[in-house]
């Protein structure tokens, strides 16, 4: 059995992405629009992660603030549930806190 998850990026003239495009039928999202992503893939050979960071030329600052706390508040959360570190899951939500209270997030 197989599972896909597709992003589609739209590129204007100077390569700038312009929509950004996800499915994921096993979810239930089809060609849902979206306005930044962010993916991360482990390569367990070089020990390192690859990035893709892609955002849309008309995505607000305000709302890019809001996705990091959210993207950082989710990391905390599954750094917790995958390491069982319950004392840097801590320090890492108080960062968050700290990160949210200085955004004037909250």
């Amino acid at each position: 059995m197989t599972s896909e998850i597709k992003v589609l990026v739209t590129l204007d003239e100077n390569r700038i992405p312009e929509k950004l495009t996800w499915t994921a039928r096993d979810g239930g999202v089809e060609a849902e629009e979206s306005k930044a992503v962010l993916l991360s893939i482990w390569d367990h050979k070089a020990k390192e992660t690859m990035r893709i960071d892609l955002w849309t030329k008309d995505m607000p600052v305000d709302e890019m603030k809001q996705f990091f706390h959210q993207t950082l508040v989710a990391m905390t959360d599954t750094f917790q549930r995958a390491t069982g570190d319950e004392k840097m899951a801590g320090t890492m939500k108080d960062f968050c806190d700290y990160f949210a209270e200085k955004l004037e997030l909250i």
